[in-house]
C-alpha cells in the first residue's frame, strides 16, 4: 500500500481539504497488475481502506477529505467500507463515468446521503454532455493552463452556481498569485506552496534569530540545558508547548522553573522536542501546511532510517526532514538558510546538492509525498524496500502529528 495526502488552499493559502492519493500494489514488483490483472481489485476504493483503518481525524482535524473513485468502485457499498462521516468525504471521479442514466442515479444516492462529489479530467468539449452530471457535483477540477477562467467562471457562475472551481497543478507560486488575481477558483492545488526559494530577503526577523540561536544551542554535540532553557523563558509560547511536554510525560511532577522542565525531559528528549516546537514557532507566518510539511517530513524521514539500513542516523534524518523547508520558512535560498543554523555536513549536502548518503532519502520522500508512485515503485525495486513497512512508517507519521497537536492543527 501507499498513500499520501495533497492539500488543496483557498486563496489565504489556508489548507481547506485534502486529496487523498492511493495505490494498493508496487507494479513494477507485479508486472502481471500492468497486464490482464490489472483491473482485479477495481472495485475496491483504497482511500476508504486507508480511512477507515486510521480514522479520518488522523488525515484530517476537520477538512474535507477527497477520495478516488472509478467507474466501478463507484458502485461498491461505500456506506460498508467506511464509517467516516459522509459530509467530510468527497467522492472524486474523472471521466471515465459518463453521463449515462445508470451513474447519473447512482451519484443521486449518494448525494442523498450526504457524500459530497468532485470530477476532474473533464475536458471543455465535454461540459455540454456532461450536464446531468455536473448539476450533481459540489468541485470540479480544472487544468488552469488549457482553460479560460474568465469564461469558465460566467459559465458555472450561470449554470451550476453550487459548483466550487478548484485550479490544479499550480507549479509556482507566481501563477497562483495571477490566478488569484484573475478571480474564479475557490480551491488551488499544486506544489507552488513548497516551490523552493532562489533568493533570499536581507533581514531575518528578530523573533527568529532567537529561534535560530536556540536550535544553535540544542544542536551542539554537548549542549548545556540551563542555557536552553534560558532562551525558551523569553518566548511565551515556547513555555507553554514545554510544559505541555513535560505534563503529558510526568505525573505530579512539581514543576517549579523553566530550568527545572528541560531537567525533567533530559538532554535527548529536549533537543528533540526544540527542534520540532522551534521549526513549528519560525513557521508562524506562513501556511499550517508549511509547519505540518516540516513535521511530517521530520518523523517520515525519522521512521524511514531503518528502512533505509540507516537507524544509526535516525536523529540526523529527522533533523534533515525538518530543515528541509527552511528555505521557506526564512526566505532565503537553502544554502543561505543553512548557513545560520548548525547541521552535519550530510544534511547540508543533501539539502543544497541532493547528494551524498542522506539524499536518497530525501528524494524518495519528496516523490512519495506527490503520489509520484511510479517512481517509488521503481526505487522499492532498487532498493529492495518492503512497500508495506514504507506505507506503515508515513502512518506513524501521520499519527504522531496528530498526538503532537492533539487535533489543533
Amino acid at each position: 500500500m501507499l498513500a499520501t495526502l495533497i492539500p488543496l488552499f483557498d486563496e489565504n493559502m489556508t489548507v481547506r481539504a485534502y486529496s487523498l492519493f492511493a495505490q494498493k500494489d508496487n507494479y513494477f514488483l507485479n508486472p502481471s497488475l500492468l497486464g490482464t490483472r490489472r483491473n482485479d481489485g477495481v472495485a475496491n476504493i483504497v482511500g476508504l481502506d486507508i480511512i477507515e483503518s486510521m480514522g479520518i481525524e488522523t488525515l484530517s482535524a476537520d477538512k474535507e477529505v477527497f477520495v478516488e473513485v472509478n467507474n466501478v468502485s463507484i458502485f461498491s457499498d461505500i456506506d460498508e467500507k467506511c464509517q467516516a462521516p459522509h459530509e467530510r468525504l468527497v467522492l472524486l471521479m474523472d471521466n471515465t463515468i459518463g453521463p449515462d442514466d445508470m451513474y447519473i442515479n447512482r451519484l443521486k444516492e449518494l448525494k442523498k446521503k450526504g457524500y459530497k462529489l468532485a470530477i476532474r479530467k473533464l475536458p471543455v468539449q465535454s461540459f455540454e454532455p456532461y450536464r446531468k452530471v455536473l448539476q450533481l457535483m459540489d468541485y470540479i477540477l480544472l487544468d488552469h493552463r488549457k482553460i479560460d477562467i474568465t469564461k469558465a467562471r460566467i459559465y458555472f457562475g450561470k449554470i451550476y452556481p453550487n459548483i466550487k472551481l478548484c485550479a490544479g497543478n499550480i507549479k509556482t507560486q507566481e501563477i497562483f498569485e495571477e490566478l488569484k488575481k484573475e478571480g474564479g477558483y475557490q480551491l488551488y492545488e499544486g506544489e507552488f506552496f513548497r516551490v523552493p526559494v532562489t533568493k533570499g530577503q536581507a533581514e531575518v526577523s528578530p523573533l527568529k534569530v532567537n529561534y535560530i540561536e536556540l536550535l544553535n544551542i540544542v544542536n551542539d554535540e554537548d549542549f548545556e540545558l540551563t542555557k536552553a532553557a534560558d532562551i525558551i523563558g523569553r518566548d511565551t509560547a515556547l513555555v507553554i508547548s514545554l510544559l505541555r511536554m513535560v505534563n503529558r510525560m510526568t505525573v505530579n511532577a512539581g514543576i517549579t522553573t523553566i530550568r527545572h522542565a528541560a531537567a525533567m525531559l533530559g538532554q535527548k528528549e529536549l533537543k528533540k522536542w526544540i527542534n520540532t516546537a522551534v521549526t513549528n514557532e519560525l513557521c508562524a507566518d506562513k501556511p499550517n501546511e508549511i509547519t505540518r510539511l516540516s513535521l511530517l517530513r521530520a518523523k517520515f524521514a525519522e521512521n524511514l532510517a531503518p528502512v533505509f539500513e540507516m537507524a544509526i542516523h535516525s536523529s540526523e534524518l529527522f533533523l534533515m526532514g525538518l530543515f528541509s523547508v527552511l528555505d521557506l520558512i526564512l526566505d532565503k535560498s537553502m544554502e543561505e538558510a543553512l548557513d545560520m543554523v548548525k547541521v552535519s555536513k550530510d544534511i547540508r549536502e543533501a539539502l543544497v546538492y541532493r547528494d551524498g548518503k542522506f539524499a536518497p532519502v530525501l528524494d524518495f520522500i519528496l516523490q512519495y509525498e506527490a503520489a509520484n508512485w511510479q517512481e517509488v515503485s521503481r526505487q522499492l525495486v532498487l532498493m529492495n524496500i518492503d512497500m508495506d513497512m514504507v506505507y506503515d512508517s508515513y502512518v506513524k507519521s501521520l499519527q504522531w502529528y496528530r498526538d503532537l497537536f492533539g487535533g489543533e492543527k
